[in-house]
């Protein structure tokens, strides 16, 4: 057994209930676990030293809904849509063209390269979607490299119709339920489905999350990004994990999700990116809303690696306090993804953790743009 002390710790955020945030801290971790955390003055010895020399210690952050693994980027339709040019759910096409003609190699290598931009920004947890391919062997492709990096893998096939089925919309819900559902499944864990304008409807998307739940895989879904279009109904309906975007959302969908388990993950990167209109998280935590941060990494409406960057946006735009914001992009974000051992620095959690070269983790807010992360453990 090898333990390591981090002590010096001004501020200790723990986003467990009973231990809470702690001043003048310290803690152990014995084998990647969280195996004591008080006191400095009463830290019990370790076999290494961390000194966190007067800075905050925080979880890592759980981000649990990217599209990490694709190829090529699409600067230019950032660049038009910069110049007022509406976002559609269309330009994913360009992606897939590009993604289903990347070598394994090549794809290897991009997602090797993400994953380091996400631990520089204190991502520790992450999430990756297929969707790119939208073909069989492209789709497989995907998910095997992506579980490479990460258990949190996400099949989802139902992203948009490929061009080669826009005269047959029935042929690729049926591919997408059947032999490509088939192939992916023992590289997946989760399935998810984009039920909103110009992509899927309430009614496909349930035949399609049902079908992956009936091969064993967890449920989450896209809904309400781009108008109140029922997303968030069927996310409760069938209980999913998580409905992610809700960017348009009624006084009686957030009284729903408040009465179920499934968390309602933001994704402010994505309107910031596309200069769309920001949920105002104060009505979600007025309902008593459970809510997850995540970045929306992807190459169209969210090129985005940067949980801290999110998070300011979140305060800043969207009525977040600084809090509520830490516990979205950490436990939030665990919660989302069904995890326990990760998201707090509890008795028996995961070490993932980030030391900060700021006092206080509100930093992230006040000075937004900073390098504030010296160490990021997992």
């Amino acid at each position: 057994m090898t333990s390591t002390l981090v002590t010096n710790i001004k501020q200790l955020v723990t986003n467990d209930p009973e231990l809470g945030t702690l001043a003048d801290a310290a803690l152990v971790y014995t084998d990647g676990k969280i195996s004591w955390v008080g006191g400095k003055t009463k830290a019990p010895s370790a076999d290494f030293l961390i000194d966190a020399d007067g800075g905050s210690v925080i979880p890592g952050f759980v981000d649990s809904h990217t599209h990490a693994i694709f190829a090529g980027d699409r600067l230019q339709d950032f660049l038009a849509r910069m110049n007022g040019t509406k976002y559609e759910s269309g330009g994913i096409k360009t992606t897939v063209a590009e993604t289903r003609a990347a070598s394994d190699e090549s794809l290897r290598n991009h997602l090797e390269n993400v994953v380091t931009e996400f631990t520089e920004h204190g991502i520790t947890t992450f999430e990756i979607k297929s969707g790119y391919g939208l073909d069989v062997d492209t789709e497989v492709k995907l998910l095997r490299i992506a579980r490479e990096f990460t258990d949190e893998t996400t099949f989802l096939g139902a992203h948009v119709i490929p061009s080669e089925f826009a005269n047959n919309r029935r042929g690729y819900i049926d591919l997408v339920k059947g032999k490509m559902l088939e192939a992916v499944a023992p590289y997946a864990k989760w399935i998810d489905a984009f039920c909103d304008n110009e992509a899927f409807t309430v009614e496909e998307a349930r035949e399609i999350i049902l079908a992956g739940q009936a091969k064993g895989l967890l449920g989450r879904l896209h809904g309400n990004q781009l108008g109140d279009t029922g997303g968030i109904q069927l996310a409760v309906e069938l209980g999913l994990a998580s409905v992610d975007h809700c960017t348009y959302v009624t006084d009686v969908q957030l009284e729903s999700l408040a009465a179920a388990k499934t968390v309602a993950t933001l994704l402010p990167g994505a309107e910031f990116s596309t200069r769309s209109p920001y949920p105002d998280a104060r009505r979600f935590f007025e309902k008593g809303v459970k809510v997850a941060l995540a970045t929306d990494f992807n190459p169209g409406s969210s090129y985005i690696s940067s949980m801290p960057f999110v998070m300011a946006i979140a305060v800043r735009d969207m009525h977040f306090t600084p809090e509520q914001a830490l516990v979205a992009a950490t436990k939030g974000g665990a919660d989302a993804l069904h995890r326990t051992d990760v998201g707090h620095l509890g008795i028996g959690a995961k070490s993932h953790l980030l030391i900060l070269n700021s006092p206080s983790y509100e930093y992230f807010f006040y000075r937004p743009g900073l390098p504030l992360i010296s160490h990021v453990i997992n």
